[in-house]
């Protein structure tokens, strides 16, 4: 929620028009006559779907079954790509490509007969979460100059 997506999505279709300003400011949305927890919940709840729906993929098109720790610390690498595409859609495909060939990388070095040992490569990813990280996390002011305007504060109606 907020002025951090894309603007192409957010002022061009009618979901992002009601989105937006619900993230950047929940008081003057309902001020204006929006409904707030209205949208508020069908963002959570759109959210959870795709959830749902990025679980039932690993589980089923990936695993062919539902087992203990499947995910691999793969939901850590998400949140990461969150922080890495500063809160716009462009940015997570080049986060979702990078991520993912850091992930593939050990397999791609088996099949070409690399002599780089496959544990020392399946960490690729993790490693690659890590220098992100670091990498974004020394302009805090810059990370946040992206995000919604009212993340992660509490809204209530009528206040």
């Amino acid at each position: 929620l907020g002025s951090g997506c894309d603007a192409s999505a957010q002022t061009r279709t009618r979901a992002g028009l009601r989105v937006r300003p619900v993230g950047d400011g929940p008081l003057a949305a309902d001020a204006a006559g929006s409904a707030v927890l209205v949208v508020l919940l069908a963002a959570i709840r759109f959210g959870a779907a795709l959830i749902c729906l990025a679980v039932a993929f690993l589980a089923v098109l990936c695993n062919n079954l539902w087992i203990s720790n499947m995910t691999a610390g793969r939901g850590w690498i998400a949140l990461a790509l969150v922080v890495f595409a500063s809160w716009r859609v462009s940015r997570v495909l080049l986060g979702a490509y990078l991520f993912g060939l850091a992930s593939i990388l050990h397999l791609v070095a088996q099949g070409l007969g690399l002599a780089i040992p496959g544990n020392l490569l399946a960490m690729l990813p993790y490693v690659a979460t890590i220098l992100v990280l670091v990498l974004l996390s020394r302009d805090a002011i810059r990370t946040r100059l992206y995000a919604p305007v009212s993340l992660g504060q509490p809204w209530q109606p009528g206040q």
